[in-house]
């Protein structure tokens, strides 16, 4: 062997190391910036119907929603919602409203996704009818703190989820526990709306509401299918949910 074999060799390991590294690292980069952009075009409505999070998204969307992105999204998105409610002007007879969906916009699911794939797992109605009678979801605090607001503000605050009406005690318990109070209604699904899309049975609340005289000037939820429809406020704004998509 000759004396230049060894350093040779040294360097050829290190540069064989450096490419394996910067592969990998590439590789790591170019997974964050696809599900990056799979977390857009789902917050955009561009991906459509979809039923689980891409198995290359997991720990991407477990990090987005267990990390600051999550919560600074959430408080981006009522932070323009309380500057638009500031601009509307509360009449004062009561008719002002607001509507909110719960799960993911006030309570949050995540503790029960956390166990069961973070979106990435067939979604189980039994289990998840399970977690809801525990009553024990966290309110998703951007959301607390605005309907605190609007309610100083005067406006009149609707409920409208996609639960059954057979959830609404254990749902009014988990509200109250998390702190909200003084909503004028908690609007679930009952026996005659199973089976309806989200779109249409919450536009055919919104709709008995307008029927009411209620002015909705502003609307909040996670899903599109909350905003959507006809009878719809006049501001929608989205909260952010990578986990699940519902019609």
């Amino acid at each position: 062997m000759t004396k230049s074999q060894p350093l040779l060799s040294l360097l050829l390991f290190i540069f064989i190391s450096g490419t394996i590294s910067q592969s990998i690292i590439q590789l790591s980069r170019d997974h964050d910036v696809y599900c990056n952009s799979w977390r857009f075009s789902v917050e955009t409505n561009d991906v459509g119907y979809w039923d689980h999070v891409p198995s290359r998204c997991v720990s991407y969307v477990q990090d987005y929603m267990t990390g600051d992105g999550y919560r600074s999204d959430s408080e981006v998105a009522a932070s323009y919602a309380l500057g638009f409610a500031k601009t509307v002007e509360i009449a004062g007879d009561g008719k002002d409203a607001w509507v909110f969906d719960v799960d993911e916009t006030l309570l949050s699911n995540l503790p029960y996704y956390a166990v069961h794939g973070f979106g990435s797992e067939p979604f189980d109605e039994l289990s998840f009818d399970e977690w809801v009678d525990l009553a024990e979801a966290p309110a998703l605090q951007a959301s607390l703190n605005l309907y605190k607001e609007l309610k100083q503000l005067g406006f009149t605050v609707f409920m409208l989820t996609g639960r059954s009406e057979h959830q609404r005690n254990a749902t009014v318990k988990n509200l109250r526990l998390e702190g909200y109070s003084d909503w004028e209604r908690l609007i679930l699904r009952e026996s005659s709306d199973q089976g309806k899309p989200a779109t249409f049975y919450k536009s055919q609340r919104r709709l008995e509401l307008v029927n009411e005289g209620y002015r909705i000037h502003g609307n909040s939820g996670d899903q599109w299918s909350d905003l959507y429809g006809f009878a719809v406020s006049e501001r929608s704004f989205k909260l952010p949910n990578p986990l699940y998509y519902i019609p």
